[in-house]
């Protein structure tokens, strides 16, 4: 699945594999690309994705 995001006046993409279980290595590759997009820390993503 690609997903893609243009609200920092630039295209992004993210391609996250579709399926039933990802890996937490591939979960935290995911975290760490959306999060330095973001430009937050991944445990900053975590909590606002998570609550943890």
């Amino acid at each position: 699945m690609r997903l893609t995001s243009d609200s920092r006046g630039f295209e992004h993409h993210i391609t996250i594999p579709r399926y039933t279980a990802l890996r937490i290595g591939t979960l935290g590759a995911i975290l760490s690309e959306v999060a330095s997009y973001r430009d937050v820390h991944k445990q900053q993503l975590v909590q606002e994705l998570f609550g943890r």
